[in-house]
């Protein structure tokens, strides 16, 4: 991991496309400013990893149910 000191307004660069701002230093929190283009997903940790648990069980979801789901959609998509 990589620690760095910044002061508020002072900016770090990810990359070529990621620029992080400190806005604001106050009790305890700090403010972050985040540029980046469209394509990059940026989320707070909580959120990250709630998304990554949620992908997990859509990913383990029951065979029989997809096939089933399928069967249903082939038969709208015909009809």
């Amino acid at each position: 991991m990589l620690v760095l000191t910044r002061k508020s307004g002072e900016r770090i660069q990810i990359g070529d496309e990621v620029v992080l701002e400190i806005l604001e230093v106050r009790q305890g929190q700090v403010r972050l400013g985040i540029d980046a283009p469209g394509h990059v997903r940026i989320y707070r940790e909580e959120i990250a990893r709630q998304i990554r648990e949620e992908n997990r069980r859509a990913a383990a979801s029951e065979p029989a149910a997809l096939g089933a789901l399928a069967t249903r959609l082939r038969s709208r998509a015909g009809g």
